[in-house]
């Protein structure tokens, strides 16, 4: 027991390496990367804290470079989900009862260790295993992770400090218990720093976790693990399992001691987990919380009265950055007839300059789509494009598979503001644009906003703050994450708490203490000093 009210380290947002080319910082990230592409990497799960090695060996290919083998991982069966969950549930007394300034420490120094002689290694692997940039590593699996693992500790501290008043004579408080039982944390390929986030903040607050990171993510996960396990995280708190994604939800989501979901990943399949759950409801020790982000069709709308530069620009990076693989990536855009010209003008110039291909070349803006399925999604929507009387690629439209999963930056233009482009979400490099005459300005955005089932981010852009005002009404439901004159991505922790509504999740805000709450179960104490000795009340005389 703690015998000190402690004051953790003042988190601030981890600085952002330039990679400048030519610098120190990028020389020995690309020496790193070329390091790891040419070893043969094995990637055990995790178990009570021991490498489970099955023998099943799945092989790893970059998105890159798919005739590149960088290594395997183990593949696991259901008898492995099941020694995950006891693992993680004879793990629980222990970690619950160490007080929350250990669990604390194990996490701010994951947090240095991954500022420090990790980062190059995250960076890599990200690089490697998800085929980003240098920059779009940099902000995701060093930078935004580290703020995750700080500003969370910090979050907890203040959330743990939250106290009721208290009259004279009694005092009132109340604790912050893990929830009873284990949790579940599903990660997706996209961001480095989610898939460390999930479970890491349920274990942060006491709770023991079984996670399963994607299969096109498992490079990256396994130094997530590693360095968990170096920060001092004990054996069974958090167990990373690779096994088959609807087997392993149905064994978790039908256990009795199951007490929480948090998920990124697609809509489909959060619906579907969040069915067998309420399927299995009568089934559980006490109702689990159910966090989840999931799919986005995020929008920009350009006012008449907007910048084109400005435009153009946030339209390119926030469209093509990690190709379009960002849950909050623009992927329609709204544009009025006045500026639509000068706009596309502005944007095939930037566009014409983009170079594109794997991220050892840090001067490739674009690299390559996760996989094959994605890229065959990609390229079907662009032949549709050039083959529909309703649509038509403006920009890019080239694709090649010949080495890599490489789809170019793609402009598609469309009369129809329903076109399938501009309503389902695609998950690539890919952007619709509407253009709209400049008299419709109310009238389009009710279409923005009545036109997808996702609620995650958007834009407007406007110089007239009237306009922008009657955005940010007629809008108000539309997004999570609502941006004025700037692109839909790019939301920082700490600064901006992310998550979206209606189809695109439960909007629980990752990167901030909204979140952290969910995953406790609040008791409130009430004590009191001297005990009434008589059951009669004055009014009883």
């Amino acid at each position: 027991m703690s015998k000190a009210i402690s004051q953790v380290p003042f988190a601030v947002n981890e600085p952002v390496n330039s990679y400048v080319p030519g610098s120190s910082e990028v020389k020995s990230l690309i020496a790193q990367y070329k390091k790891m592409w040419a070893e043969k990497i094995e990637i055990p799960m995790v178990i009570d804290g021991k490498e489970v090695k099955t023998g099943d060996k799945v092989q790893l290919q970059s998105p890159q470079d798919h005739k590149h083998d960088f290594g395997f991982y183990h593949r696991g069966t259901m008898q492995h989900v099941d020694d995950a969950i006891n693992a993680a549930l004879a793990a629980k007394q222990a970690w619950n009862e160490l007080g929350w300034e250990h669990r604390a420490a194990i996490f701010l120094k994951a947090a240095d260790l991954l500022a420090g002689p990790y980062r190059d290694v995250i960076n890599a692997a990200t690089m490697i295993g998800q085929s980003k940039n240098v920059h779009q590593a940099e902000i995701d699996a060093a930078c935004e992770l580290i703020d995750f693992l700080r500003f969370n500790v910090e979050f907890m501290t203040e959330m743990y400090s939250e106290q009721p008043v208290s009259d004279s004579g009694i005092w009132n408080r109340v604790e912050y218990r893990p929830l009873e039982g284990f949790c579940f944390a599903v990660t997706p390929f996209n961001f480095t720093a989610i898939s460390g986030n999930l479970p890491a903040c349920m274990a942060m607050l006491g709770n023991v976790v079984v996670w399963k990171p994607s299969d096109k993510q498992i490079y990256s996960a396994k130094v997530i693990m590693d360095v968990l396990m170096e920060a001092g995280l004990p054996a069974g708190v958090i167990n990373m399992i690779f096994t088959d994604g609807k087997e392993t939800a149905e064994k978790v989501l039908a256990h009795r001691d199951f007490a929480g979901l948090h998920f990124t990943g697609s809509t489909k399949v959060f619906q579907g987990m969040w069915k067998m759950i309420g399927d299995n409801i009568h089934n559980y020790r006490t109702y689990p919380r159910i966090v989840g982000e999931t799919g986005g069709k995020d929008f920009v709308i350009a006012h008449p009265s907007a910048n084109v530069e400005a435009v153009a620009t946030a339209l390119v990076r926030g469209s093509f950055e990690y190709q379009g693989q960002k849950c909050s990536a623009a992927s329609r855009a709204y544009i009025p007839q006045s500026l639509w010209a000068d706009v596309k003008k502005v944007m095939e110039t930037q566009i014409s300059s983009i170079k594109i291909g794997s991220p050892e070349d840090p001067s490739n803006f674009v690299n390559a789509v996760i996989d094959k399925n994605s890229f065959e999604k990609c390229k079907g929507y662009i032949d549709r494009a050039n083959e529909s009387g309703e649509a038509n690629v403006v920009i890019g439209g080239k694709t090649d598979d010949s080495k890599g999963w490489f789809v170019h930056p793609t402009v598609i233009e469309t009369t129809n503001p329903q076109y399938e482009s501009m309503v389902e979400e695609i998950f690539g490099p890919i952007l619709s644009v509407y253009v709209y005459e400049d008299k419709d300005w109310k009238e389009t955005l009710e279409l923005v906003d009545s036109s997808s089932p996702y609620s995650l981010t958007g834009s407007v852009f406007a110089q007239d703050r009237y306009a922008i005002n009657e955005a940010f009404k007629a809008l108000e439901n539309a997004s999570g994450n609502f941006y004025i004159n700037d692109k839909p991505t790019g939301a920082v922790v700490g600064q901006q708490p992310f998550g979206g509504g209606r189809a695109s999740g439960t909007n629980d805000k990752a990167g901030s203490k909204m979140n952290l709450l969910r995953w406790t179960s609040v008791r409130s104490i009430k004590e009191t000093f001297v005990s009434p000795k008589d059951y009669k009340y004055p009014y009883l005389g």
